[in-house]
C-alpha cells in the first residue's frame, strides 16, 4: 500500500467506490446508492464528530472539511454538520455505513479480478486515520484529550469490525494477545511440564521442519546457559531476537505466539504476552508522534514478545514524509536499552526482509536468528484442510476429497502472485462452508440430521479462479 497521503488514500478510495458499484457489491447500483457520496458524507461526519467534543466546529474546521473532500459551496452536508453533530447523532456506537461494502467485498472475494488485492476495507480505514489525524492538527500541538479519545475510540470500533469479519490483515494493525503474569505462581515443575506441551504443540504443527528444528536448537542453547550459570560458569550472552522471513500463510504468527510463551516457561520472559503490530500500529504522520507511539507499543511489550508483521514497509519508502525510520529508530534504542526485558520477531517476505536487514546497519546484528519459512507443499495444505475441517467439525466426502486434493495441487503447481498458503486453503474452506450453508438450510430433513449438517460434497467446493 502506498505511503499513507490523505490526498492518494481518497483518490484510492473512491477508485474502489467505483469498482465496488460496477460490480454491485452489496446491491449498492441496484439500491441506487451512491457510494462515492456515501464515504464523503461519512468522512464529513467523522471529521465533525472529532472536532465537536466541545459542542462547538469553527468555519476553518468546516472549511477544511469543505474543501478536501470537495464539497460544493453552499453544500447542504456542511450545515448537516453542525445540526447532527457528526458522526456521534448517527451512530455513537457504530461505524461508517461506506465500510460495510469494503468489508463485504473483502470477506467474500466479490471483485474478480482485485486490482485491490482483498485490501478495499484496509484503504478505507486508513483515509479515515489520516483524514482524522488531518482534523486533529488544528489543535496541533496541543489536542484536547475529549479529541483525541474520540478519534482513537472510532478507530479502535472500525478495527474490531474488519477483525470481526476476518479481513484485518496483518499489515494490520495491531492484535494484542495478552497472557496473565503467571509467571511468579509456577512452580519449576508446573513450568517444565508447560514447556513440554508447549514443545509437542510446536512439533504437531503441519510442516516447518527446519523451523521447529531451529527453534528447539535456540530452546536448549538457552537451557544449556541457565545450567552453567547455576554452576557459576561462564555463559554466552545469546540474542533471542529474530527475523522470520517468508511468505504470507507459513504459520509465522503461530510460531510467533509459541515462542512468546515458550521463553516465558525457560524464564527469559517475565510476563510471555504477544503484541503482534505493523507499520500502522506503529507509524504516525507528523514529526515525533512516531516515536511516541512506538514507544507506546514497546511498553506494551515489556516482558514479552513484539511481533512485527510486514516490518520490511518501516524502510521501503524513505523521504522527509515517511517516519518509518524514526520507528525503527526507536525500536533499536529500546532492544538496547532493555535487552533483558523483551523480545522482538520481525517477519515478512523473504527478499523484502533482506533488504530491510540491510538498510540499517544495527538490524542484522540484533536479528542475527533468520528462520526461514519454506511454503507448504500441496500435501500439507491438504492435511491443513482436514485439521480445520475437523476442528470445525465437518468432513468431505469421498468425492469431495479427492477433488479438494486435486485442486490443491493445481494451486501449489501454478502458484499465483498473491498465493498464501494456509490462508489459501482457510479462504477455501471458509467458501466451501458457506456453499454447503446455501445447499443445506431449505432442506426439510436438516435439522436434527449431523450428518447433512456436516458433510462437504463436490458440489460445495469452488476453485480459486
Amino acid at each position: 500500500m502506498e505511503q499513507l497521503d490523505l490526498q492518494a488514500l481518497l483518490k484510492k478510495s473512491y477508485e474502489i467506490c467505483d469498482a465496488l458499484t460496477r460490480a454491485n457489491v452489496g446491491n449498492v447500483r441496484t439500491e441506487q446508492r451512491n457510494l462515492r457520496v456515501m464515504l464523503r458524507n461519512d468522512l464529513a461526519l467523522f471529521g465533525a464528530y472529532i472536532t465537536n467534543s466541545d459542542k462547538t466546529i469553527t468555519e476553518e474546521e468546516s472549511e477544511f472539511i469543505r474543501t478536501t473532500l470537495d464539497f460544493a459551496e453552499n453544500a447542504q452536508i456542511i450545515s448537516d454538520i453542525r445540526e447532527k453533530k457528526g458522526m456521534a447523532a448517527k451512530d455513537p456506537e457504530g461505524t461508517p455505513e461506506s465500510l460495510k461494502y469494503a468489508t463485504l467485498s473483502d470477506a467474500g472475494n466479490k471483485l474478480d479480478p482485485d486490482p485491490f488485492k482483498g485490501q478495499c476495507a484496509m484503504y478505507f480505514y486508513d483515509t479515515f486515520k489520516v483524514f482524522g489525524q488531518h482534523v486533529l492538527a488544528f489543535y496541533a500541538p496541543s489536542v484536547p484529550e475529549a479529541e483525541v479519545q474520540r478519534f482513537t475510540e472510532y478507530m479502535q470500533r472500525m478495527e474490531d469490525s474488519l477483525n470481526e469479519y476476518c479481513v484485518w490483515r496483518p499489515v494490520t494493525q495491531k492484535s494484542y494477545r495478552a497472557i496473565e503474569p503467571v509467571w511468579d505462581k509456577q512452580s519449576d515443575e508446573e513450568r517444565e511440564a508447560e514447556l513440554e506441551q508447549l514443545l509437542e504443540e510446536l512439533s504437531s504443527l503441519v510442516g516447518l521442519e527446519g523451523v521447529k528444528h531451529q527453534v528447539n536448537i535456540m530452546v536448549n542453547l538457552i537451557k544449556v546457559q541457565q545450567m552453567r550459570e547455576d554452576l557459576e560458569m561462564k555463559a554466552t550472552d545469546i540474542s533471542k531476537h529474530m527475523a522470520f522471513l517468508g511468505n504470507p500463510g507459513t504459520g509465522k504468527t503461530t510460531v510467533a505466539r509459541l515462542l512468546a510463551s515458550i521463553y516465558r516457561c525457560l524464564g527469559v520472559l517475565r510476563k510471555g504476552q504477544l503484541v503482534e503490530v505493523d507499520r500502522s500500529g506503529l507509524v504516525r504522520g507528523y514529526v515525533g508522534q512516531t516515536a511516541t507511539r512506538t514507544q507506546e507499543v514497546i511498553e506494551e511489550a515489556m516482558g514479552g514478545l513484539l511481533f512485527i508483521d510486514e516490518a520490511y514497509a518501516l524502510t521501503v519508502k524513505k523521504g522527509d514524509n515517511d517516519f518509518g525510520q524514526e520507528s525503527v529508530d526507536t525500536l533499536l534504542k529500546a532492544m538496547e536499552d532493555h535487552r533483558d526485558d523483551f523480545v522482538v520477531v520481525v517477519a515478512g517476505y523473504t527478499d523484502l526482509m533482506e533488504q530491510f536487514l540491510d538498510s540499517n546497519p544495527g538490524l542484522r546484528s540484533r536479528f542475527a536468528n533468520l528462520i526461514y519459512f519454506a511454503d507448504y507443499t500441496a500435501e500439507e495444505l491438504y492435511e491443513i484442510l482436514l485439521q480445520n475441517l475437523e476442528k470445525r467439525e465437518y468432513h468431505m466426502s469421498t468425492e469431495a476429497a479427492v477433488e479438494a486434493r486435486e485442486l490443491i495441487k493445481k494451486r501449489v503447481a501454478n502458484k499465483p502472485d498473491n498465493f498464501a498458503n494456509a490462508r489459501d486453503v482457510r479462504n477455501f474452506l471458509e467458501r466451501a462452508i458457506a456453499n454447503h450453508a446455501l445447499r443445506v438450510a431449505p432442506l426439510k430433513d436438516a435439522p436434527g440430521n449431523k450428518e447433512l449438517l456436516s458433510t462437504i460434497e463436490l458440489v460445495d467446493l469452488e476453485d480459486w479462479e
